[in-house]
C-alpha cells in the first residue's frame, strides 16, 4: 500500500510539475549578466553553484566536504580568492541563477551536450562518467550465483522495454532515456519527478520503486552504503563532464578555470581527491554515521544544548556549533595546552567566574561559553554599533581575551582608522606581534599572536556559512 501510495504521488507530481514548466517557458525572458574575471578579482571572492549529495558537498562531523567543494576550494586558493558557494540541486534554476549574477560558476558534474551548450560555455573536461541504470537485487541474492542474479536483473537495454524508470525532472538522465527508447525501438516508461537523483536511488533501495538512473561514480558510492543495489548495467556510453559559465561576458574566467583544469587533473592532487570520494570503501562510514548531515539533518551530538543556549543571545544555533567545532571538534573531553577545558574550550576560571562548572557536562560547558559569549556582547555592543560588525570584534576576543581587541582598537584610532570597522581593527590586531606596536603607549596588554584570532573569526563564519547551507535553522 505504501508503495502504491508513493506512486500515486509522484504521478500526481509529474502532472503538476509538467503543466507549470510549459507555463513558466512561454513567459520566461532570460537575462544573463556580464561579470568576468577582474570582476571576481575585485570582489574579493568566487562565488559558485553546486548541488549538495553524497559526493558533491556535504557536512561531516561539522566540516565541509565533497568532491565538487574540494575542487572549488582549490581553484579559488589557486586565484588567491575566498570561495562563497550557494547550493541549488535543480540544474535549470542553477543557470537561471548563475546568469543574472548571483554566482560565477556552476559546479555541477554537467555531462557535455550540444542542448546543454545552448545554456552555458563548458569548461574543458574534469572527468569522464557514463549513465547507469539503478536497480535492486533479489531479497536472497547473497544464497544466489552471479548468474542467477543476472537472469532476474535487466541487463540488456533491450528489455527495458514497458520498464518504468523515475529520473529527476530535466535531467541528463531524462533526456538519455528519452534517445534510448529510440534506439530500442520501444516504449519506456519515463517518469520525470522533482527528486533528487540520490533520493530516487534510496526509494530503490527501500523497494519504493523499481528504477532510476544516475552517474556510475555516483551510483558506486551509494552502492557502498545499499548493498543491495545493483549498478552494473550502462545505459549510456562514457561522457564527458564539465564545469559551466555563462555563455556571455565570462572569457577570461573560462580561459583561467581551463589553465587551472588542465593542470589540476593531470597531477596527482586529482587523482587523490578522486579516489577519496569515489574509490575509498571507507566512505560508507560517512552515509550510516549520524554526523552526516543530508541524512542526519545535524551538525554534532551536541546539537540540542546549541539551540537551547543560543536565544539568550540571539544566535544562529549553527553559529555557535562552527565556533566549537573550531575550539575542540566537538570533542567534550580536550583540554588545552593552557587548561581550557570542553567542546568551548572554556577556561576553568572563566567557568568559575559565571557560576559554573567547565569541566562537570558538555551541557555546563556551553552554559558557561554562553554566558561568557553574553559578556562579551555587552562590552562591545556599544562600542561598535553595526551587529555583523560587532559579531567578528566578539569573536575575536572570545579567542585572544577582549584587552587585545580593544587594544588593537585603540592603535585603529591613533593611526587615523576606524575602530568599530572589523578590517580596520583586525589590521592592528594582526601586528600586535610586531614590537613597534605591542609596545606602543595606547597598547595596554602587551604581545598577541594576532594570527589565531583574525584567522578564528574568518574559519568560524565561513564553517557557519557552509553550516547554513545544510542544517536546518530549527
Amino acid at each position: 500500500m505504501r508503495k502504491r501510495l508513493i506512486l500515486i504521488g509522484l504521478s500526481l507530481f509529474v502532472i503538476a510539475v509538467s503543466c507549470s514548466s510549459d507555463s513558466k517557458k512561454s513567459h520566461r525572458r532570460e537575462v544573463i549578466i556580464d561579470r568576468d574575471l577582474d570582476d571576481i578579482r575585485e570582489r574579493g571572492k568566487m562565488i559558485a553553484i553546486t548541488d549538495f549529495n553524497s559526493t558533491s558537498y556535504f557536512i561531516y562531523r561539522g566540516e565541509p566536504m565533497g568532491f565538487q567543494f574540494e575542487l572549488l576550494q582549490a581553484y579559488a586558493d589557486y586565484l588567491n580568492l575566498d570561495l562563497e558557494i550557494i547550493t541549488e540541486n535543480d540544474l535549470n534554476v542553477a543557470v537561471e541563477r548563475m546568469n543574472r549574477g548571483d554566482a560565477d560558476l556552476l559546479a555541477f558534474n554537467l555531462t557535455i551536450s550540444n542542448e546543454r551548450r545552448e545554456q552555458v560555455n563548458f569548461t574543458m573536461p574534469i572527468g569522464q562518467t557514463r549513465q547507469v541504470l539503478v536497480q535492486r537485487k533479489p531479497s536472497n541474492w547473497l544464497s544466489m550465483t552471479m548468474d542467477q542474479i543476472d537472469n532476474i536483473l535487466v541487463r540488456n537495454q533491450l528489455d527495458l522495454a514497458g520498464k518504468s524508470v523515475y529520473v529527476q525532472s530535466g535531467s541528463s538522465y531524462y533526456h538519455r532515456l528519452l534517445n534510448l527508447q529510440d534506439e530500442i525501438g520501444d516504449s519506456i516508461n519515463i517518469i520525470p519527478v522533482p527528486l533528487e537523483t540520490e533520493e530516487l536511488v534510496t526509494l530503490v533501495a527501500r523497494g519504493e520503486i523499481d528504477y532510476t538512473v544516475c552517474d556510475e561514480n555516483v551510483a558506486l558510492v551509494n552502492r557502498t552504503y545499499y548493498s543491495i543495489l545493483d549498478v552494473d548495467t550502462p545505459v549510456s556510453f562514457p561522457q564527458n563532464y564539465a564545469w559551466g559559465v555563462r555563455r556571455t561576458g565570462s572569457d577570461h574566467l573560462l580561459e583561467s578555470l581551463n589553465e587551472w583544469i588542465r593542470g589540476f587533473t593531470a597531477g596527482s592532487n586529482y587523482a587523490l581527491l578522486y579516489a577519496k570520494y569515489f574509490r575509498n570503501p571507507r566512505s560508507r562510514r560517512i552515509f550510516a554515521s549520524d554526523l552526516y548531515s543530508i541524512s542526519s539533518g545535524r551538525v554534532s551530538p551536541w546539537d540540542d544544548f546549541f539551540k537551547q543556549y543560543s536565544d539568550s543571545l540571539g544566535w544562529d544555533w549553527r553559529l555557535l556549533a562552527s565556533m566549537s567545532y573550531q575550539e575542540s571538534r566537538f570533542d567534550p573531553d580536550v583540554v588545552s595546552w593552557a587548561g581550557a577545558y570542553g567542546l568551548m574550550q572554556l577556561m576553568p576560571s572563566t567557568g568559575s567566574h559565571f557560576g559554573i562548572d567547565a569541566r562537570h557536562t558538555p551541557e555546563e560547558n556551553i552554559k558557561g561559553a554562553v554566558l561568557y559569549l553574553q559578556w562579551l556582547q555587552d562590552l562591545f555592543e556599544e562600542k561598535v554599533k553595526d551587529t555583523n560588525e560587532r559579531l567578528k570584534f566578539i569573536l575575536a576576543a572570545y579567542n585572544a581575551g577582549p584587552g587585545h581587541v580593544l587594544d588593537a582598537r585603540k592603535l585603529a584610532v591613533k593611526n587615523g582608522r576606524d575602530p568599530e570597522l572589523w578590517s580596520d581593527v583586525g589590521y592592528y590586531l594582526l601586528r600586535k606581534s610586531e614590537p613597534e606596536f605591542y609596545h606602543d603607549p595606547v597598547v595596554e596588554h602587551g604581545f598577541c599572536r594576532g594570527e589565531e584570532p583574525y584567522n578564528y573569526v574568518v574559519e568560524v563564519l565561513n564553517r557557519y556559512e557552509h553550516y547554513q547551507n545544510f542544517i536546518p535553522a530549527r
